[in-house]
């Protein structure tokens, strides 16, 4: 993708990455990809993998007030790297959300989700007017603990049976960062 068709769609831009909505036009490529990432997402995750799921799952994203969604891509060649949700997204005195993500097979382990996130984190913080996002991870998903990790989140606690995935109630483990915890971050300072 070249960089002048990057800056008119991205919401927040990385050294590496650029974060932006959802759009139908990207349903083949999310798709696919999420097809071709069946074995690093299961058993934890099951993002749509069919246009129809897709067109569904991205029409939510984009009307519900209560559910922002992001697409990190790369700055190198525009591809879909993963994706970046935030639900449950309540005003009020919480100013607060839960995330939810996944990175694709062909990115993942390059670091390109850790710049996303930050992105995420500086828009949520920022033009979203949030105070506090939110993970939920299952205590053997290592590679999304680590996710979380890195972006400075600390863990809150531990519930166990907590959602219901893939058949069976689910542990797992709360963790949080604020504001004030990521110290600023911008999407100036995020990449």
């Amino acid at each position: 993708m070249p960089e002048t068709n990057t800056a008119t769609t991205a919401l927040a831009l990385g050294e590496r990455t650029f974060v932006r909505h959802f759009r139908p036009e990207d349903a083949e490529e999310f798709t696919a990809s999420a097809r071709a990432s069946r074995d690093l997402h299961r058993p934890w995750l099951f993002p749509p993998d069919q246009p129809d799921a897709y067109a569904a799952y991205a029409d939510r994203l984009l009307r519900d007030r209560d559910r922002a969604g992001y697409l990190v891509c790369s700055r190198f060649d525009g591809r879909i790297a993963g994706f970046i949700n935030i639900n449950n997204i309540v005003h009020g005195a919480l100013r607060g959300g839960a995330l939810g993500y996944g990175a694709f097979a062909h990115a993942a382990g390059q670091g390109l989700m850790s710049e996303g996130l930050r992105l995420v984190m500086a828009h949520a913080f920022g033009p979203l007017g949030l105070h506090r996002l939110e993970a939920s991870i299952q205590p053997t998903n290592t590679g999304s603990i680590g996710l979380v990790r890195r972006a400075g989140f600390r863990l809150e606690g531990f519930s166990p049976d907590f959602l219901f995935i893939d058949g069976a109630w689910r542990d797992h483990e709360r963790w949080a960062i604020t504001s004030d915890m990521a110290g600023g971050i911008t999407a100036a300072t995020a990449g």
